[in-house]
């Protein structure tokens, strides 16, 4: 798996597992899992996340290759979810592989922030109360931004 995007649950150990066969010459892997998140004080019953196919599938494959050559990574993975989501589960895995712990955590960020503001995903939350669909958070622009010195 490079770029995968799917509607169906996974399992974080079992894609890590697989992604450190090809350590050779490996000094670091480094693997973010990003999970649905509600709180006793912001609960969210459902997340539902929208996409174009094709552009994310595209748009996610040129985000990596720039990981790759940016960083001098071994290899980089990302899996994406769509579709309805339930709190705890995985939405999103990136996975990098370097000769050096600074190139993989450095790898991973980049793809993390760049991919949170401009993979073409929308998100829909149903809370208690309704369902409305999240805005952009300046918080991830200010993260992505630091990449582009």
């Amino acid at each position: 798996m490079t770029v995968k995007l799917q509607s169906e649950p996974f399992d974080p150990g079992a894609l890590t597992t697989a992604f450190l066969g090809a350590t050779g010459g490996a000094g670091a892997v480094v693997t973010f899992t990003g999970l649905v998140r509600s709180t006793p004080d912001d609960p969210i019953l459902s997340l539902t996340l929208e996409h174009y196919p094709a552009l994310a599938q595209r748009q996610l494959e040129d985000l990596r290759a720039k990981a790759i050559t940016r960083f001098g990574l071994l290899a980089a993975a990302i899996l994406h979810r769509y579709g309805t989501l339930y709190p705890g589960e995985p939405i999103v895995q990136v996975m990098t592989l370097a000769a050096h712990r600074s190139a993989a955590f450095d790898g991973a960020s980049f793809i993390m922030d760049t991919l949170k503001t401009t993979a073409p995903f929308w998100k829909k939350e149903e809370r208690p109360d309704g369902t409305s669909w999240v805005d952009a958070k300046h918080s991830d622009d200010a993260a992505a931004a630091r990449w582009s010195t």
